[in-house]
């Protein structure tokens, strides 16, 4: 039998094994240099400023939620079509999330209605570039500015992306741009993460709450007592990533344009094969978007075919998924004020839903084989 498809899956080469093996066998496996080039590297790639590199997406979520100040009594808008992790990041803080509804065709937030969603309570806004596909930054940002909020990307399908030719993470509209580098991503560090700012202010709390909030920076310091001096100027956390992991993100990113290019390629060959059908329908790139196509999401045309359609696909050897239930209909949100939230076009979406394979290391034979397996799975399930 053939070997399962995965919906999605790192790639490393030997490039990448050197790098990792070269630190292990120096001096720093951890707050070493390579941090630092990784960062460097990071920022230059999008665009942006400055980087922090962290343990993961989340915490780099956490990070950006609490260096924009979130407070319990405060409240942050977002998007139910994401991981719970965008969301959870704002209850981490003690602020509330505050859901508004996705477009139809992006998946992503409605501008309309965030702003319509905006109270004297409202601090902060999270835009998910769900699937790789960027959101209406632009719109966003002058919502934002208008209502004096920190804006926040949550970029971790995005890495590569461009919209109007501006690339995701140059924060160009926003506040912060958050990255994740989880092996499924557009590039791995085994787990990881990164936070994307313009502003300096921004960039100095995300150093400082990533390590404890603990400084020995001169210029923060209240007195100076020996060269072993340290502070404690904020209650942060051990959100450190290692010199390892950031030696292998460096080669990673050093093969980025690869991995877009070949995850679009990829995403045509799928737009041309499904086009037409009756059973299916793609998430689509709208106009002026250059998705980086971390997800291919197809929409089944009834979602009480979805079930069958994604059980067939299982039965020739692939290994789809669904992305995502929305936030708000989890257990835990729905336990906790959220139980009579309606958002139409993201449950909807979700009741048909099916995320096929898609990684830069797929070979054409493997994506005939998806195409050909998407194609009999829908018949099966009509």
């Amino acid at each position: 039998m053939a070997k399962p498809i995965p919906y999605g899956r790192q790639f490393l080469d030997a490039s990448d094994l050197q790098a990792v093996l070269r630190v292990l066998k120096s001096d720093w496996l951890t707050q070493g240099p390579s941090v630092g080039e990784f960062e460097a590297a990071l920022a230059k790639s999008c665009g942006a400023k400055y980087a922090v590199a962290c343990s993961n997406g989340t915490a780099a979520l956490h990070l950006a939620c609490m260096a924009a100040g979130l407070k319990p009594g405060d409240e942050a808008i977002t998007s139910p079509i994401t991981f719970a992790a965008t969301a959870n990041a704002v209850l981490y803080c003690g602020a509330k999330p505050v859901f508004a509804d996705v477009e139809a065709d992006t998946l992503n937030l409605d501008p309309e209605l965030a702003e319509k969603a905006v109270t004297p309570k409202t601090r902060a806004m999270l835009a998910v570039h769900f699937g790789g596909q960027p959101a209406d930054m632009k719109t966003l940002g002058a919502i934002a500015r208008e209502n004096n909020l920190i804006l926040i990307e949550d970029a971790a399908h995005a890495l590569g992306a461009r919209q109007n030719g501006e690339k995701v993470g140059s924060c160009k509209h926003s506040d912060m741009a958050t990255m994740s580098f989880h092996p499924v991503k557009h590039i791995t560090t085994g787990e990881g993460g990164a936070i994307l700012t313009n502003r300096e202010d921004l960039y100095q709390k995300l150093r400082l709450l990533r390590t404890h909030g603990i400084t020995r920076d001169p210029s923060m310091l209240e007195k100076q007592e020996g060269p072993w001096y340290y502070e404690m100027h904020a209650l942060g956390f051990n959100y450190r990533i290692t010199d390892f992991q950031c030696a292998l993100g460096s080669t990673q990113l050093a093969k980025l344009p690869k991995f877009i290019k070949r995850r679009r390629e990829i995403a045509s060959m799928y737009d041309k094969a499904f086009r037409g059908m009756p059973e299916l329908k793609p998430v689509l790139e709208r106009k002026g978007n250059e998705s980086s196509y971390h997800l291919y999401i197809l929409k089944v045309s009834l979602e009480e075919r979805r079930r069958a359609f994604f059980e067939a696909l299982q039965a020739r050897g692939l290994q789809p998924n669904v992305h995502y239930i929305p936030v708000h209909k989890l257990p835990y949100y729905r336990k906790n004020g959220y139980e009579k939230v309606s958002m139409p076009v993201a449950e909807d979406y979700y009741s048909r839903a099916v995320t096929i394979p898609l990684y830069p290391s797929m070979t054409n034979v493997e994506v005939n084989r998806v195409i050909k397996a998407v194609k009999d799975a829908a018949k099966a399930a009509a």
